[in-house]
């Protein structure tokens, strides 16, 4: 009894600090997928998913399509002036991270499970196993438009992919500013759940 104790305290341990950890991602998939007037065509707005968690080749995949480098110092979706005013964090049920894109690996934030926060009201979100937070740099400019241009990307990624996504604007600004450590010259902009569609 006592050896079985000692064992899933050391498991819990051993998880808590395996998620306190940045996380390297594998290379992401820049050919194939659906050709892009079918991926045009599949465009929606989806609002339920399964509890199922992406792995973490197609989670790669995703955060490149969205906002890589597929040059030098420029990325796959535009800015002005090529300010690249927009960070990525992603919220999965064990914690929050930052896209570092240059490295191509996730930046341990937290690990508590700050989903209430990113969902606000709206319990499809909550419930979600990955969020895209979209936080801008003010002192680069307020990346309203950078934005709409990388959540495209998120939505024609998730078509071509079979994954279900939809912008939102509501949730806990505030909650979201304290939970992920962000500074006053940071904001909150759009909130994307990404998962598997349920039928």
């Amino acid at each position: 009894m006592k050896k079985t104790f000692v064992t899933i305290i050391s498991m819990l341990i051993t998880a808590t600090v395996v998620s306190a950890q940045d996380i390297a991602l594998p290379q992401p998939k820049k050919t194939g997928g659906m050709p892009l007037m079918e991926a045009l065509n599949k465009r929606q707005s989806i609002r339920s998913y399964t509890n199922e968690l992406i792995d973490n080749q197609t989670l790669s995949s995703l955060l490149w399509a969205a906002w890589g480098y597929n040059r030098e110092d420029k990325r796959t979706a535009p800015s002005g002036m090529n300010r690249q005013e927009i960070d990525l964090y992603v919220v999965l049920p064990t914690g929050a991270y930052l896209y570092d894109a240059r490295a191509n690996k996730l930046i341990f934030i937290t690990s508590k499970d700050i989903r209430q926060d990113v969902g606000a009201s709206q319990e499809f979100a909550q419930n979600a196993t990955l969020n895209i937070v979209f936080v801008a740099d003010k002192t680069k400019g307020e990346g309203t438009m950078t934005a709409a241009y990388i959540s495209q990307n998120i939505y024609l990624f998730c078509a071509s992919e079979g994954l279900g996504t939809v912008a939102r604007g509501g949730f806990n600004a505030a909650g979201i500013q304290k939970d992920l450590n962000l500074n006053e010259n940071q904001k909150v902009i759009l909130v994307q759940p990404v998962g598997k569609v349920k039928n």
